[in-house]
C-alpha cells in the first residue's frame, strides 16, 4: 500500500515508517497539517494516517477538507486524544479508524491491513436527477431539459428533499420537519404554497414531475 503519514513528532514518524516498511508498505511523511493536506489531495494514496494535533492545520480539519473535496482515501487517526468524544468526533469528521497512542506495533499493522482490505469508498453523488430535471448539490444550480431554473433558497431545499426521496411518498409532516425544521404543525398553507410555486417553475410547460398523492403527500417521479 502507498501510505501518507501526517505526523509532526519525528520519533513517532520514524517508528511508524520503520514498522510499516517491514510489512512491505511504501510510506511518505508530511510533518505539518497544511503540507499533509496538499499532498493528500494532490497525489494518489491507498491510506492516510493522520495525527489530530498538528502544526499549521489540525488533523480534523485536514480530514474534513478531504471529505468536502470528495476525496475518499481511507483515513486512520493516530493520536493521544483517546476519549470517547474524541473518537466519535474523529470518525464523524470522516475518519475510517482511530488508534490511540501509545499503540502496539501489531495492532497498527492489523488496522492498516484491515483498512487495505476494505472496498474503496465511492465519491458521493453530487447531481440528483429525475427524468430531465437535474439538481447540482455543489453549485446549487437546477436545470430542466438543460435550461436553468431560478429558485429561491427554500424552494431549492424543498426540491432537494423531494429529489433525495424520488419515487417515494413524502408527507407534509416530513417536509415541515426536514425543510422548515418544524416539529409541530403550524396549521398554515406553508407547504402547499411552496409546492405550488415550485411546480410553476419546474413543471411549467413540461410533463409534470411533482405529483400530489391525495390525502397523503407528494412524490417527485418521472412521468409515466
Amino acid at each position: 500500500m502507498r501510505i501518507l503519514l501526517i505526523e509532526d513528532d519525528p520519533e513517532t514518524a520514524e517508528y511508524v515508517v520503520a514498522s510499516l516498511h517491514g510489512e512491505a508498505h511504501d510510506l511518505e511523511v508530511a510533518f505539518d497539517g497544511r503540507n499533509g493536506l496538499l499532498r493528500a489531495a494532490s497525489e494518489t494514496w491507498d491510506l492516510v494516517i493522520v495525527d489530530r494535533m498538528l502544526p499549521g492545520l489540525d488533523g480534523l480539519s485536514v480530514v474534513r477538507t478531504l471529505r468536502a473535496s470528495q476525496i475518499a482515501t481511507p483515513v486512520l487517526f493516530l493520536t493521544t486524544m483517546g476519549g470517547i468524544d474524541d473518537r466519535v468526533t474523529g470518525l464523524n469528521a470522516g475518519g475510517d479508524d482511530y488508534l490511540i497512542k501509545p499503540f502496539a506495533f501489531a495492532e497498527l499493522v492489523a488496522r492498516v491491513a484491515a483498512l487495505g482490505r476494505r472496498p474503496q469508498r465511492t465519491a458521493p453523488e453530487t447531481v440528483l436527477r429525475v427524468a430531465d430535471l437535474e439538481l447540482d448539490l455543489l453549485t446549487r444550480i437546477v436545470r430542466r431539459n438543460g435550461e436553468e431554473v431560478a429558485l429561491q433558497p427554500r424552494e431549492y431545499e424543498l426540491l432537494e428533499y423531494l429529489m433525495r426521496h424520488a419515487g417515494q411518498l413524502v408527507t407534509r409532516t416530513m417536509l415541515l420537519e426536514n425543510v422548515w425544521g418544524f416539529h409541530f404543525d403550524p396549521h398554515t398553507s406553508l407547504v402547499e404554497s411552496h409546492i405550488s410555486r415550485l411546480r410553476g417553475k419546474i413543471d411549467r410547460g413540461r410533463p409534470e414531475l411533482i405529483a400530489t398523492i391525495r390525502g397523503s403527500g407528494y412524490c417527485i417521479r418521472a412521468p409515466a
